[in-house]
């Protein structure tokens, strides 16, 4: 028999808590292992009951759902996560991306939808809505052909292979790890790709990265 799939839901509306808790029961392979109103509380139950998804809203009761994502992309990584929130996602998606989500989606969005979003990520991919989407393929658009060419193009093999990896939210050291060579050589590599991008900052290059990949995912 399939293993269940844990989800934990952090959210402080009660009545939309308790609905997304029905909404993921009535699918046989998944379960809700807990739930919490905060960051602390979510914290702790994540370390408790060891989740296979976190869904989180932004708003949450006396703290910021963003801080949670932050924390996870660094503490547990293997942990995906997914925004589901109030919050216009043409504002709030990319910065969650960004930190480390693996998908955002309005609390006005369909069961299905939800579900669906659940299954892609569980799939590995990311997940945002079509309008969103479009929005950042737009910016991105804007941006590749301001430096007159796609991202990928004019990269090395070599130099693609750690822009997605960069794109992935690996760090200098594990993309060094699994291409068994040293930090100071992708150091050199990450430089040539800012350079060829025409990316003044890393914090650049990381946007790049992650909008390229979005478009190969989606």
């Amino acid at each position: 028999m399939k293993k269940e799939k844990k989800i934990l839901i952090v959210e402080d509306h009660p009545i939309f808590r308790m609905g997304m808790c029905e909404l993921i029961s009535e699918e046989k392979d998944l379960i809700v292992c807990g739930s919490a109103e905060d960051v602390p509380e979510a914290r702790n139950l994540i370390e408790l009951t060891n989740p296979d998804l976190v869904i989180v809203d932004l708003s949450l009761k006396s703290s910021n759902g963003m801080t949670l994502i932050r924390e996870m992309n660094k503490y547990f990584k293997e942990i995906p996560v997914l925004v589901l929130s109030m919050h216009e996602e043409s504002l709030h998606a990319k910065r969650c991306l960004l930190a480390g989500a693996k998908g955002y989606l309005m609390k006005h969005e369909t069961k299905d939808s939800i579900i669906k979003a659940i299954r892609r990520i569980f799939e590995g991919k990311k997940f945002i809505s079509q309008r969103v989407m479009d929005t950042l393929l737009d910016k991105f658009g804007e941006e590749a052909e301001a430096a007159q060419e796609s991202p990928a193009i004019g990269l090395t093999d070599r130099e693609l292979e750690i822009f997605q990896m960069i794109g992935k939210g690996f760090s200098s050291g594990q993309i060094a790890e699994r291409l068994n060579l040293s930090v100071k050589t992708i150091s050199a590599h990450r430089e040539r790709i800012k350079q060829k991008l025409g990316a003044k900052t890393s914090g650049e290059l990381v946007r790049y990265a992650v909008l390229w990949l979005e478009t190969e995912l989606f």
